[in-house]
């Protein structure tokens, strides 16, 4: 065959093709994160490296400037970091209704905790009709008995955030004795430790306690021992609303430390504080009283969130016996002109077994209402209780008693009773992290029917923004670890809370120039700004700043789980 000029010319085009054919590789990861500083969770200094992700999983992280990938993401000037756990989540009825969790997603929370006192199981037929009975904007149906059932339901409907919670002892408690003040007889005490154990062998985290509130209230601290005693088998933790975070405050975190060393678990304190202006100088005594348990051998921590008022319910003002027997006795007791006399003059002087959260704030102008049921009252969101005994004409003792009884409901609340200057000494505080006592909300109904505490859509951004960039309480490194790695160690979480190969891809990535809370008491209903990307199980869930609709989470236990 004659060889031509053209004949070879287009052998070594053909040779050509054929070598860029074989050597064209499939990409080595679905994403890579480029050009970003990268705080992988444990407190160290951000550096400047790539992180890979392949399927549900962090497949690499280093100088990955020669691998390719089906997505990039520019992170040039972005900070880095695992996904952050909300260690005190409401969202346990939000999220049924819209799964996208919002406001937490925009600050770049991958992980709900649920199960401060009350949990979503287990649940018995009396407990449902109760809670169908006191829904109030958020409706839902109630498919589901146990906890573990509950939280599978989320994973099925679709959640953008991981789940886990601790099964309530209020919850419990209220399934075998009920509401009523009294001991659990022997019988039902082996009942309550019974259902203890099938939800933590069914991946409960722990116990968790919110004792201002009846009927928690009602139990005592050998009841709750002995509750966790059975979760500590299962290397389960308990956490918990204390029983007092004002006059007795001191008395409350000696029973919290009490319980860790007789149930020989480790404890938390939920939303650290000391509420009311007589109490704030309580603050060193309750830090030196967990140090102390601390290097006594006790894991004792606890986390917060990043505001000076709390927010709960109207029946917080008033003694637990008014609740004795539930809500329906509490009414028929508000109704007594022979009873209300007795209710009003607790609440005016409060007392010292019992945590009234309207003495705690000082004044009926430090309180706002929130959250109504009836919509003859919700012309009354917003107001502070002040504005709203003034409008009724009412003293403001007699509108808290009214409220409560013409709502049928506790009626949401927030009352202001903490100082800043116990905040950024919370906050510093290196066995604390952090939790918004919140839901994960979206600025459109059902939630706008109702105002909010601003903490539902700013809590982490607000320590990020304001007091690790702006005040520099702390330096960033340490704020991420108290937002990841801090208290996946603490829960003893299965590959969360750092950013390293083999661990699950939970990552956010923002700008820390940026990244500032919105929302305030006026105006609850505002996302934060500055997050740019958050990556759930792998799934790309914010991205460039807006919600993709991904619906990655997952169901995360605690290391008992059988």
């Amino acid at each position: 065959m004659q060889v031509t000029r053209f004949t070879v010319l287009m052998v070594g085009l053909t040779l050509l093709a054929g070598r860029h054919t074989f050597t064209q590789q499939p990409p080595m990861f679905d994403v890579i994160i480029r050009g970003g500083t990268v705080y992988d969770g444990t407190g160290a200094p951000g550096r400047r490296l790539d992180v890979g992700i392949r399927g549900d999983r962090i497949a690499a992280v280093g100088d990955l400037t020669s691998s390719n990938a089906a997505r990039l993401v520019d992170a040039t000037g972005l900070a880095v970091a695992p996904g952050f756990i909300n260690m005190l989540s409401w969202a346990t009825e939000s999220l049924l209704v819209d799964g996208r969790s919002q406001g937490d997603i925009r600050q770049g929370v991958t992980l709900e905790i649920f199960g401060e006192g009350s949990s979503m199981g287990p649940l018995n037929e009396a407990m449902k009709k109760r809670a169908y009975e006191q829904m109030g904007d958020i409706k839902y149906d109630i498919t589901w008995t146990s906890l573990a059932e509950y939280l599978r339901e989320l994973q099925r409907r679709g959640v953008s955030t991981n789940v886990a919670s601790y099964v309530g002892a209020t919850t419990i408690r209220e399934h075998v004795v009920g509401l009523e003040d009294r001991k659990p007889t022997p019988e039902q005490l082996d009942e309550t430790r019974a259902l203890v154990r099938k939800e933590m062998e069914a991946g409960a985290l722990g116990i968790g306690s919110s004792l201002i509130y009846a009927p928690a209230f009602y139990a005592s601290t050998e009841e709750l021992i002995e509750l966790c005693k059975v979760a500590a088998e299962y290397r389960g933790k308990y956490i918990s609303h204390m029983r007092s975070e004002g006059n007795r405050l001191l008395e409350a975190v000696d029973e919290l430390i009490r319980i860790s060393r007789e149930a020989k678990i480790p404890a938390e304190i939920y939303h650290l504080k000391a509420a009311g202006q007589a109490n704030w100088s309580k603050m060193d005594q309750v830090i030196a009283k967990v140090e102390a348990a601390r290097k006594e051998g006790l894991k004792i921590t606890a986390d917060m969130y990043t505001y000076t008022a709390g927010a709960t319910g109207l029946d917080a003002a008033m003694p637990p016996w008014v609740l004795d027997g539930g809500y329906d006795q509490a009414y028929k007791r508000l109704a007594d002109p022979a009873v209300r006399p007795k209710i009003a003059a607790a609440i005016r002087t409060g007392g010292s077994d019992w945590e009234n959260l309207y003495v705690a704030a000082g004044s009926p102008d430090r309180v706002i209402l929130v959250e109504f049921k009836n919509e003859k009252l919700k012309h009354l969101t917003g107001k502070t209780l002040a504005d709203a005994a003034k409008l009724r004409g009412e003293d403001p003792v007699d509108t808290i008693m009214n409220l409560v009884l013409e709502d049928r409901s506790r009626v949401g609340t927030v009352y202001f009773m903490m100082s800043e200057d116990n905040l950024r000494k919370q906050i510093a505080l290196p066995w604390v992290s952090f939790g918004s006592d919140a839901g994960s909300m979206s600025p459109e109904p059902p939630f706008t029917k109702s105002s909010a505490h601003p903490r539902a859509y700013g809590n982490f951004s607000r320590l990020l923004g304001r007091y690790v960039r702006d005040e520099k309480v702390i330096p960033l490194e340490e704020a991420i670890r108290k937002l990841t790695g801090l208290p996946a160690t603490n829960l003893e979480l299965d590959r969360r809370g750092f950013l390293r190969e083999g661990m699950y891809a939970d990552v956010t990535v923002f700008d820390p120039q940026a990244i500032i809370d919105r929302a305030t008491f006026e105006k609850p209903h505002q996302f934060a700004t500055g997050m740019r990307h958050v990556f759930v199980n792998g799934g790309h869930v914010l991205e460039n700043g807006e919600h993709t609709g991904a619906k990655p989470g997952r169901v995360v236990h605690g290391p008992g789980k059988k």
